[in-house]
């Protein structure tokens, strides 16, 4: 999971089409809103969550302590929002929709694409790293996960309900299928990746690694009952 905020992303989504009439201190709160996170990525991806401080991140952002405080309330609640946001910007809530027009194989091939360079980022190697430090805050990692592997396990597994319920899926543990796919994903491959054994593959070795899990996971899952029209 990368820290790293995408252009825009640290912007609610409301924010990025027309706007109702409000005080003239709306978009200047929403450009710090972006700034605060998008500078929390940053601290804590190179410092941790002990290391990076609210004044660091203040200082970071160009605003005030006070005024960081004012967006966030305290450390803890804006290392959520700034893995809660990168999470929601690199994998969408729209990535999850079970389209009825699109192949079964193809969305489960963009949703492990999308996860899969999420996970592989520099950013998010080096976040991995410092949640697997001995001594590291458990209520950080338990943070993390519920603002990031744990939201994305929950939208995959609606997605699967989803296809199950047009009968596309046979998948008779939700969460577990959710959970084996993206374990399937990362593999050693991605183990390796975060000891500095290996790089990320290319273009082609990605598409080869992405295939075969979406592969192994319809041999598992797809349904053998042909669906009736």
């Amino acid at each position: 999971m990368s820290l790293k905020l995408p252009p825009s992303a640290a912007t609610p989504a409301s924010a990025t089409g027309p706007r109702p009439a409000a005080g003239p201190g709306r978009p200047k709160d929403l450009a710090k809103r972006a700034a605060i996170l998008d500078a929390a990525a940053r601290m804590f991806t190179q410092h941790g969550f002990e290391g990076a401080s609210m004044d660091q991140i203040a200082a970071e952002a160009g605003v005030s302590k006070l005024t960081v405080y004012s967006h966030f309330g305290d450390k803890e609640a804006l290392f959520g929002e700034a893995v809660r946001v990168v999470c929601a910007s690199l994998m969408p809530d729209d990535l999850f929709v079970a389209d009825p027009s699109a192949p079964l194989r193809s969305q489960l091939s963009d949703i492990a694409k999308a996860f899969f360079a999420m996970i592989t980022s520099d950013e998010a190697l080096a976040t991995h790293r410092m949640m697997m430090t001995p001594g590291s805050d458990e209520r950080v990692r338990q943070m993390f996960w519920q603002a990031g592997p744990e939201r994305t396990q929950r939208a995959f597994a609606s997605f699967l309900e989803a296809r199950v319920a047009r009968g596309d899926l046979d998948v008779p543990d939700l969460q577990r299928a959710a959970r084996q796919f993206f374990a399937l994903l990362k593999g050693d491959l991605h183990t390796r990746m975060a000891c500095g054994l290996c790089e990320r593959p290319d273009a082609a070795g990605v598409d080869t690694h992405v295939e075969a899990t979406v592969d192994m996971f319809l041999r598992a899952y797809a349904s053998r009952t042909p669906v009736q029209t």
